[in-house]
């Protein structure tokens, strides 16, 4: 089994969340912003970092909201569906709250994702999304 370890961040301004959306072949969706921890970067670096290439805005940490864990099926694995030697991959998701301090809405280029924008609360319900903003919402109290 593969493990990858991610950080991400809830940013709420206003009545509104800041989610970029993910692009993969065959599958997208909007996501929190965050991604993989390099080696040796502390978890709220990593997300400080993903937050900054992903939307172009300079967050401030306000606190751990949750760490969630979940497993992929090789078959569910984006690319790696008809690859026999593909392992399951065990994600490790550490989620802060955070809030913009800097920066100016940007989307990322030459990245996982192909847009970013600020979503109303009560939208959110509505749109394709990735489990992770549900569960990060929940923990924001913002559900």
């Amino acid at each position: 089994m593969f493990l990858r370890v991610a950080a991400y961040a809830v940013i709420i301004d206003d009545g509104q969340v800041l989610l970029p959306h993910w692009s993969a072949t065959g599958r997208s969706g909007w996501t929190l912003p965050g991604g993989g921890i390099d080696p040796g970067e502390h978890p709220e670096d990593a997300a400080v970092r993903e937050v900054r290439e992903e939307t172009g805005y300079d967050v401030e940490l306000h606190g751990l909201l949750g760490v969630d864990s979940h497993v992929v099926e090789r078959q569910d694995l984006i690319g790696f569906e008809d690859d026999p030697d593909a392992e399951p991959l065990h994600g490790i998701r550490v989620v802060y709250r955070a809030r913009v301090v800097g920066g100016s809405l940007t989307v990322e280029q030459d990245g996982s994702t192909d847009d970013v924008a600020w979503h109303p609360l009560d939208a959110v319900a509505h749109l394709p999304r990735v489990d992770l903003v549900d569960i990060g919402l929940g923990w924001a109290g913002a559900l």
